[in-house]
Parts: C-alpha cells; structure tokens; sequence
C-alpha cells in the first residue's frame, strides 16, 4: 500500500545539507536555554526528544547574536561568545545521534528586545518606530500584567537609530555567531529576517524610514540583509549551508512588505547565496485576531499561496510554515508548491509525527488543538508548555518508563483525565481497568469539542489510544464499592470530573434554560432521552433520535447530530458566565448567527484561557455579540434575563433561551470514598482541581507516570 505521505517523507537537500525527509522543526522561542544563554540539559533533552521523533532538520528558534543584547525573552539561547559554544555542541552531539540535522537561526529582536527595556540598554533599530496601540492589556489579569518586563528607569524606552558602525557591528554580530554555530557542530543557519525583528525593521517600509543607502528603495532596504549574509558566507566557507527567513506579508501594516517586496528580496537573497528561503508572515499586533493571523495563525494552511509565489520567482528550496496539515504538505511539495514543511506547534504535541506518519498512522498522532497556550507563555516571561503534552519542556526530569512491579489499575471516569492515566499506565506495563457510566469516552470533552471543533481530534485520539492497547473499558459502569471489591486493584485513578452546580438564580428550572450540567448529559448520552423529553419540542425530539447523539460513533459524527440540536436554542441567547465554557460557546454560536448576550460577574472574563486564545475569542464575542463585565442576574423570566451592571443600573435582555455557564468545582466526594476502600487513591483531573484540557492531560499524565 503507497504511503499518502511518500512525498513528505522523501530525501530532501539544502545546499550541501542532506536531509532525511521533508518535514523540518520550526524555529520557536522557547525559553528553555538556561539564565546564562548556555544549553543545558532541559534545552538539550528537548531538541534531542524532536530528533529522536523523525523530523529531518531541527531549527533552533531565536538564538541571539548579542546576547543579553537584543533578546527578548528570559531564558533565550546565545551564541554572542565562546563560551556558549560547548552547550550548544553537546545539543548538536544528541541530535545527531538520532539521525537528525540541526540548524540555528540566528536573530537581533530589534525594536522588540524586551530584555534591553529590562535593563536599562537602548533599543537598535533602522529609525524610530510608528506607535502602535494594542488591546492585549485589555484582556490579561492584573496577575499577568504584574509579570510583564519593566523598564528600570521608568520612562519610556531608549531607542538607538543605528549608524554605519553600529551597522558594521550587526552584520560582525551575525557573521561571528554563525562562525560559533559551525565550531558547535550545527549543519546550517537560519537568518531571520523576517517578524519585525532588526533583519525584517531594515527591510519593512513601515519601520524602516531611513533616507540613506539602508532606506527608500528595497535594494536600500535589504542591504543590511544582503550584507549579513555575504559577511556569514564569507566567514563560514562556501560548503556551509545558509538559508533566510522572510515575511511574505506584513498584515495589517500601512505601508508594509507586500509579497511583491518579498519576492524580489527572495531573489536578492539567492543571489547573494542564500541556500533556501523560509517564508513566514508578520502582523501589527494591535487584537488577538491579528496575532492569530500572522504570525501564528489560526486559518489551516494560511500562508501556502505564499510560499507557492515565492517558490515559482527562485531555483533554491522553499520551506513553507503555517498550520500546514502533513496531508496538505505531501499534495503540496508532489505538487511543486514548496519543498518542506515546517511544522512549529505540532512538534511540541507531538515530537513523534515524522515515525508515525512513516508507518501510515497518523490517528496515532497527538494533535495540536491551537489553544496558544504555548505562545501565551512567553508574554508572560515563561517557560513554553504545551496543553495536550506534559512532557513538553520536562524531557529531562520525566519520563513514560516500565514499571518496576506491574499492577493493577482503576481508573474511574473515561474523560481527557481519566484516558490519558490509562494510556500512561498501560504503557508502563500495568493491568489498567477504565471504567466509565455513561454510553460514551470522552466526557466533557464533546462540549469543548463543540464549541472548538479543534478539541474534537484530541478526543478521537484519545480514545484511539486507550482501544488500541490492552485496556478493559467498561462503558455504563458506575464505579463503587462492589466494583472495587470484585476488581481487587492495585491503585485507584478517580477522573470524575467537575460538580457542577446550578447558580441559585430566580427562573433557573424553566425550561428554555440549559445548565452546563444538561449539555454536557445530552453530548455524553447520560440522561439524554430524558433531558430530550423535558427540553425539546416535537420536532427537535424527532431529530434528536434520528439525527444525531445517540447513534453516533465517534466525534465528527457527533459534533454533526449535535450542531442539530442547537435549533431549539432560539435565535437570542443569554450566556450566563464568560469563562472558558461561556466564552467558546459564544464564539461558536456566533458563528452560526445567534444573537449572544454574555453576562459575567467579574471584570476579567476568560481567564482560564491562555493568554492569545482568550485575547482571539473576547475580541470575536465582542465585535459580534455583547459582553458585560461585573454583571449580576437577579432573574431569569420567560422572554428575558434581568440583571444589573457594573454601576447598579438594572438592565434587561431579550432572550429566547437562557445557557447557565457558571458553578463548576472541584468535586473530590468520589477520591474520598474510594479511599475508604483501603486501596491508594489518586485524584487527577477536574474532580481535584478546575484545570480543563490542559489541566485533564497533565494531571492525567502525571498520574500514569506515578502509579
């Protein structure tokens, strides 16, 4: 049987650099290096665990040519002295070791170097920024804004309009970097130039307003790049492969680069030596939905067009990035669009995805669910995580390894938590019973499913894995006593999940009222005929037994019947509670032309959300729906919701149905009485402690590893 993924995981060649398959590692700030800059043994298990995974190049994202200068995050890789270079050769040494190639992107954060604002040092750029005006300040907590770098003087931060030396000094800075990544044993490097940093500030319009020989025209403009990279060439010796990063767009930017600009500076760079060229995108971050637009994008394969324009205009290899789906870039390179994929954010949910396409099974493949939390982490000057992986950054202190002395394990509740403590500790070698009342695996997870279809893979997934290994899943099985005593485990895993009790709110039973607690029995089939027969009318009945939950296999179906089932919603919604649930239930049924009001009691609505997801879904709520802040609900009538605003005001609000988004808790009552039945307990999951996706996959993942 060809493999559908041949031409992805084909040889593919980088100036002198052979590469194994097609699929390259993006380069990524991470903050992973150590205070010092150096790499050590975190940084180092990281990239090793990616090459170990099959990707044919590694790119070491953001590695500073200044350092401390010009970074801007705390814990950035440098490679400004010698004595970086031992770290940075032990890292190469374990790539390596798997078969892998590694290059280094090296990179002056420009006008964005956060650390020199810190303390105290100029900020270098081409000529003084345009001011820029951003809403992320709008959505982050005061706990947030409280970890943001601050200039220690107080004032506003220092800029520095370079001159000829401090140009010389660049283009030295980039030349001696490249010169140390080669002594470290790395296979190439990356210049980027391209997400408004010093490279990309030279060669935009919009920053870039200089009237001598580095500004007007883009020859002018792309000196500085051009220079760079002779100066690295030059330095590195002709068989040293070099390659840049570019913008193909500066959205949302008055003036900025255009495709035409990137495609004549794509040209340039090839002429100049450039082995390949990386094409990405840069944004105005001025709203969430432009940060995911360029240059994380949210839109699957956003940036194809792009690169497929910058590939017909050059002879050298295009790498292309951007939400790129391993189907869509196995077409894309037969097809002679691009020459690699990039993969970013997949690689950190999944450093496997090269080995598991190889052996055709990608339903094998952890998926990304694009929650940002990973990103979301570096603005507030930590380490990069990842929701759905644990092991994402802790590659060096854990791992899923054999259990000394096989056992016995009960995992109750066949939610995200629940399954992924059954994966662990099955792979461990332990006997693992899962047990789960309802018809169904995936608990809530079929509610985040539906209000953010991306979470819907990560339940396929999960309970492809705990079919495929030698777990005993018991569906429609409460868990009691009797059960334990007829199982006799070992160690109890209780993912039970949230309590979620109803808020006390005059008109909360009626009927056109749906507590969480209702939607998520419906998705789950746990009491669904009978919420079917309360809540919907004739016709909605009809559909619900023919058309959708109960018949349903798996979560594409179900998402498909359960789409259905939001007719009996009405066309205005009352949203009670912005928090994650309220928050992506409004999104979702914006899009499908409800009328959302959503009424939260506090002043910072989705703070369980990562920072840029929370940021992208406040904005859409916003512009197409209605948001109040410190909003208390007094009642819930027949046609309206009555409540009262931030500054006492009573108000009123149509509504032809009423969602109840708020009262979820930590509900530990299940851990406690399996306690009392003499057998190691652990509670992981919502039942312990409200942590959601994130929270289900770690705390399960923990307890998989522990038990």
């Amino acid at each position: 049987m060809t493999n559908p993924y041949s031409a992805l995981l084909q040889p593919g060649q980088i100036g002198s650099l052979q590469l194994r398959n097609r699929i390259v590692m993006a380069p990524m700030g991470s903050n992973f290096a150590e205070t010092d800059g150096t790499c050590g043994d975190r940084i180092q298990a990281y990239y090793e665990e990616r090459a170990r995974g099959g990707a044919g190049l590694l790119t070491m994202g953001v590695c500073a040519v200044a350092f401390p200068a010009g970074t801007a995050e705390p814990f950035q890789v440098g490679v400004s002295r010698d004595d970086f270079i031992p770290g940075l050769a032990a890292l190469a040494q374990r790539v390596h070791r798997h078969g892998a190639k590694i290059a280094m992107q090296l990179q002056h954060a420009g006008k964005t170097s956060a650390r020199d604002i810190a303390e105290g040092r100029e900020l270098w750029v081409p000529s003084v920024p345009p001011a820029h005006r951003t809403t992320m300040m709008e959505a982050l907590t005061q706990e947030e804004i409280a970890s943001f770098v601050r200039n220690v003087s107080g004032g506003r931060p220092r800029v520095r309009v370079m001159d000829r030396a401090d140009i010389e000094q660049m283009i030295e800075w980039f030349a001696a970097a490249a010169a140390r990544a080669q002594a470290a044993g790395f296979d190439g490097v990356e210049l980027h130039a391209a997400h408004s940093y010093i490279l990309a500030g030279f060669l935009s319009p919009h920053y870039n307003r200089r009237e001598d020989e580095w500004g007007g025209p883009l020859e002018n403009r792309a000196r500085l790049l051009l220079d760079t990279l002779r100066a690295v060439k030059a330095r590195t010796g002709g068989d040293f492969p070099v390659w840049v990063r570019l913008d193909a767009q500066e959205l949302r930017t008055p003036g900025g680069i255009t495709l035409e600009d990137a495609i004549a500076t794509a040209r340039l760079a090839e002429a100049a030596g450039a082995e390949a060229i990386s094409v990405s995108a840069y944004a105005t971050i001025d709203t969430g939905t432009a940060f995911t637009e360029a240059p994380l994008v949210q839109q699957p394969g956003a940036y194809i067009p792009n690169a497929a324009a910058i590939r017909a205009a050059v002879s050298v290899p295009v790498i292309a990035v951007g939400r790129i789906e391993p189907e869509v870039g196995a077409e894309s390179i037969a097809r002679g669009r691009f020459d690699f994929v990039a993969m970013a954010r997949k690689m950190l949910a999944d450093p496997e995805i090269p080995l598991k396409l190889q052996r055709n099974r990608p339903q094998d493949i952890r998926p990304c669910i694009y929650c940002y939390a990973c990103v979301s982490e570096i603005f507030v000057n930590r380490r990069v995580k990842c929701a759905v992986n644990a092991l994402t950054g802790h590659e060096f202190e854990a791992a899923i390894e054999p259990a000394d002395t096989p056992r016995h394990v009960l995992v109750v509740g066949g939610g995200p938590a629940g399954m992924e403590a059954a994966r662990v500790a099955a792979l461990r070698g332990h006997r693992v019973t899962l047990v789960e009342r309802s018809e169904r695996l995936g608990g809530t997870l079929f509610f985040a499913a539906l209000a953010y279809p991306e979470n819907g893979r990560l339940l396929d997934y999960l309970v492809e894995q705990v079919k495929a290994l030698p777990i005993d899943i018991r569906l429609s099985t409460p868990a009691d006593a009797a059960l334990v005593d007829t199982l006799r485990p070992d160690a109890i895993i209780v993912a039970t999940g949230a309590r979620r009790a109803a808020p006390e709110i005059p008109g909360a039973g009626q009927s056109h009222v749906w507590s969480g607690d209702e939607l998520r029995r419906l998705m789950t089939n746990d009491g669904a005929d009978e919420i079917a027969r309360a809540k919907l009318g004739l016709a909605e009945r009809a559909l619900f037994k023919a058309g959708g939950v109960l018949r349903v296999t798996d979560s594409t179906q179900a998402l498909q019947g359960l789409s259905k089932l939001w007719m009996p919603l009405g066309k205005r919604v009352v949203i009670v509670g912005g928090g994650l649930v309220g928050l992506e239930l409004a999104e979702f049924l914006l899009a499908r032309g409800r009328e959302v009001t959503v009424l939260e009691p506090s002043d910072k609505p989705g703070r369980e959300l990562a920072i840029v997801r929370r940021w992208r879904v406040l904005e859409a709520v916003e512009q197409h729906g209605v948001l109040h802040r410190k909003a208390e609900v007094q009642e819930i009538g027949k046609r309206e919701v009555v409540w009262q605003d931030a500054q006492g005001e009573q108000q009123r609000t149509p509504a032809d149905s009423v969602v109840l988004a708020l009262g979820a808790q930590p509900d530990d009552s299940g851990a406690r009485r399996f306690a009392e039945c003499g057998v190691p307990v652990i509670a992981v999951g919502d039942c312990a402690e409200l942590g959601y996706i994130e929270g289900a996959m770690h705390g399960g993942h923990r307890a998989g590893r522990s038990v």
